[in-house]
């Protein structure tokens, strides 16, 4: 049998199956983690959802199938016993990030704001990451996230930028430093959560009208397009490295939010 033949044969068939694969998704109580944490479970995972917050599933009915787990990325002791006490898994997403708004302006006064900012969610994201290693199995996945403006930059967002743009080479580099465990990023683009909610009514309706006119894709992102793509990553074996944009085609074209 020949070389090509026996890859035609290769016994990683696609298949987006989690069936028996323990997941966990820092930040994956609201917005977009939630719809990583939501499409993992409906390909056969057993999800975690980690926050800095506790949520009461009589509040918040769709946390009922996930376990829950309170983390705040920020604190690396926090984060070294979290794993400790989660043991071993098969995937991490980590979507957590700061409050929206902290991270201040280029010409601020002092840094605080991006220190934070910076310390938050790039560091976060590495403390995740470095604490979950050793617990991946060698076959498991780390996603990080970041957003469409890691490769459109905006006036007065040069912190948010370049810490998107960081944890994209961390993703890079992790997937050399951790082989064969798998890590990638993805970077939305407009996607319609609570994110917006600082908008006014007439506001958000302008942005989300401005996305359905330029976008190629002719509509708002939701969560569950994220989940889609994060499924995709924790179960191609062969997808390591890379950053996965879910834009609509965003960074193709000038709009303005």
């Amino acid at each position: 049998m020949t070389t090509s033949q026996n890859e035609l044969k290769h016994p990683h068939s696609p298949s987006y199956d989690l069936t028996g694969k323990r997941v966990i998704v820092v930040g994956g109580k609201t917005g977009i983690g939630l719809g990583m944490a939501l499409a993992a479970h409906a390909a056969g995972a057993s999800v975690t959802v980690a926050s800095r917050r506790s949520a009461s599933v009589a509040d918040h009915p769709e946390l009922a199938p996930f376990e829950q787990l309170v983390l705040d990325i920020s604190d690396e002791d926090t984060v070294r016993a979290a794993f400790n006490a989660i043991g071993s898994l098969d995937h991490l997403l980590v979507a957590a990030g700061p409050t929206d708004g902290s991270w201040g302006a280029f010409m601020d006064e002092d840094m605080r704001g991006v220190r934070s900012y910076a310390e938050s969610k790039f560091l976060g994201s590495w403390a995740c990451a470095r604490y979950a290693a050793p617990k991946l199995s060698s076959n498991g996945s780390i996603t990080l996230l970041t957003g469409g403006i890691a490769a459109r930059p905006k006036i007065g967002m040069t912190a948010v930028t370049s810490t998107f743009a960081a944890v994209e080479a961390l993703a890079r580099s992790l997937a050399l430093e951790l082989g064969p465990i798998r890590v990638n990023a993805i970077r939305p683009g407009f996607i319609d959560t609570d994110l917006w909610n600082f908008l006014s009514p007439t506001d958000a309706a302008d942005v989300r009208e401005k996305v359905r006119t330029n976008f190629p894709a002719r509509r708002i992102g939701y969560p569950a397009d994220v989940g889609h793509a994060a499924v995709f990553l924790m179960t191609n074996p062969y997808v390591t490295g890379t950053v996965l944009e879910v834009s609509g085609g965003e960074t193709l074209v000038d709009w303005q939010f």
